[in-house]
């Protein structure tokens, strides 16, 4: 039975299924999926839990005997496997079909990996497990609403600006907004949370940001750029993270710049975009500093520099950034940075 993350609660209420797959590219809900499911066992008798994880030379066999001899120590156990790749192999499809199909008695099932394509969700061994929960990441769209209940589980009460300050800074990276929340929760307690609160907890945490960066990208202040960057490159901030941050505004602007050059005004562009009425005047002004095909040469150059920060292309992994950003900044790419960026993100 396939079924959403969301929807998982609710199964987990009506009963306990023998088996559960959770696949997708969130590792944050994927974890609490997996620990609502625990507690689900654990309140139901299930107190011993075994942790495997599939590596290369990983025993299959030890595992498939393991389900099937009685635990020392308790009647009712989880096998709780991790499948990193999402690729069992022939003999792991093989195991796992068979303890889906004949389920060993008082044991639950719970096989966890990341996104799992089309033909991996339709192979035997995928089908076999009683129920599958997909796990997608929250666009730009939900995010406020997820910011917002997260809030509210950890008992802390913001003003709505709070939420679309937390989702503009965290979008696209849940595990760092559940930890900032719980933060909050820690330090704030059940008093009233209010936007001057959080501004002044988040600058407090470094005096130059990724989030600086952008926002220096975005109002175009190229003389700001190169120094933001020397201070983070001097603070070990990984490269990566500061790549994700550009391209977040990257591909935003892109997809707005479409928009207005089929003929819809930038203010209603903003607004259906859903940008943060405060940043609107900053969102704006980028958005006119390049045509749609200028912010897709940006992606493109984003492209390259992934690969070179990543090691895949040669060449200086902060330069290519300090390009990049100096090109949302409005200095034109050189043409060799664009002949060389060869796909979008």
């Amino acid at each position: 039975m396939p079924i959403y993350a969301n929807q998982l609660e609710a199964q987990l209420q009506r009963s306990l299924a023998p088996a559960y797959l959770l696949h997708g590219d969130e590792p944050l809900q994927i974890e609490e999926c997996r620990d609502a499911i625990v507690r689900a066992a654990r309140a139901a008798g299930f107190t011993e839990r075994s942790l495997y994880t599939v590596e290369t030379g990983f025993d299959w066999n030890d595992l498939f005997r393991s389900s099937q001899s009685l635990s020392l120590f308790s009647d009712k156990r989880i096998l709780d496997l991790r499948l990193p790749g999402g690729k069992p192999g022939e003999k792991g499809a093989r195991v796992l079909e068979q303890l889906a199909v004949e389920p060993p008695p008082d044991t639950v099932l719970i096989v966890s990996c990341g996104k799992l394509e089309k033909a991996a969700r339709e192979s035997k061994w995928a089908k076999a497990i009683g129920v599958t929960v997909a796990v997608y990441p929250i666009d730009a769209k939900q995010f406020p609403a997820w910011v917002t209940r997260r809030l509210q589980a950890r008992g802390v009460k913001a003003d709505r600006d709070v939420v679309d300050l937390l989702a503009h800074h965290y979008e696209g990276n849940l595990l760092a907004c559940a930890q900032e929340i719980e933060k909050l929760a820690m330090t704030w307690g059940d008093r009233p949370l209010r936007l001057a609160d959080v501004e002044g907890v988040l600058a407090d945490q470094a005096h130059f940001d990724v989030f600086g960066l952008a926002d220096s990208c975005l109002a175009g202040d190229v003389q700001a750029i190169p120094r933001i960057l020397a201070s983070l490159k001097g603070e070990g901030t990984e490269p990566v993270l500061i790549l994700w941050a550009l391209v977040r505004e990257i591909r935003a602007l892109a997809s707005m710049a479409v928009e207005v050059a089929a003929g819809q005004t930038p203010a209603a562009v903003l607004e259906q975009a859903r940008v943060w009425p405060k940043r609107r005047p900053l969102i704006g002004r980028a958005l006119t500093r390049h045509r749609a095909t200028g912010w897709q040469d940006l992606l493109m150059h984003a492209a390259r520099a992934e690969r070179v920060v990543k090691g895949r292309s040669r060449g200086d992994g902060w330069r290519e950034i300090e390009c990049l950003a100096l090109g949302v900044g409005g200095l034109a790419l050189p043409p060799c940075r664009r002949a060389a960026a060869g796909a979008t993100l």
